[in-house]
């Protein structure tokens, strides 16, 4: 009797060990972030162009290209449609109105996803000028401490705001430097 109660102890705990492991290696490729900590960065800028105008200029979902300086291509969908995926990040267009587009971008196998979101938009401001507004939402969480987060904002916010000045320039006329 002792041992067959020894015995059945000894299948369970080999039982749970094995779930527990199963259940480890699930979590460690797992996409979901536990405790997620969502951030947003706003930048704006003003263009002497009416809105419309400017999003003529510098609101297709590839124009990323010019004034981000990155090749784009529409790698599925009609490319500025609800649904359309650009080469970048593999980004896919969600939302979309007159005047502005939000992307995502979906979540990578082995990695947390930090459902990173932006949105361009040419926001009226007069009948002849604009502002350029960008934003983008994701979870800061996944990085290692206060320190990292920083040194991720700044290196989105100087990215971003040139990027916002090289439309600018687009949209008013003028030419970016060669790159």
């Amino acid at each position: 009797m002792r041992f067959r109660f020894f015995s059945i102890a000894v299948s369970c705990a080999v039982l749970l060990a094995s779930v527990m492991s199963a259940s480890a290696q699930e979590s460690s490729s797992s996409v979901v972030v536990t405790n997620p900590t969502y951030t947003f960065i706003p930048m704006e800028i003003d263009v002497d162009r009416p809105a419309a105008e400017v999003w003529a200029r510098v609101g297709g979902y590839c124009d990323i290209s010019e004034w981000f300086g990155i090749p784009c291509t529409i790698t599925s969908g009609e490319g500025d449609e609800f649904g359309s995926v650009r080469s970048v990040a593999d980004e896919i267009l969600v939302g979309r109105t007159e005047l502005s587009y939000t992307y995502t971008q979906a979540p990578r196998e082995g990695q947390p996803y930090n459902l990173y979101h932006g949105t361009l938009e040419a926001r009226p401001v007069t009948a002849t000028t604009s502002k350029l507004v960008y934003t983008l939402v994701f979870d800061n969480s996944i990085l290692d401490d206060d320190a990292a987060r920083e040194a991720d904002r700044e290196r989105r916010v100087g990215a971003f705001t040139r990027a916002l000045q090289n439309m600018k320039t687009l949209a008013e006329g003028g030419t970016l430097p060669a790159r």
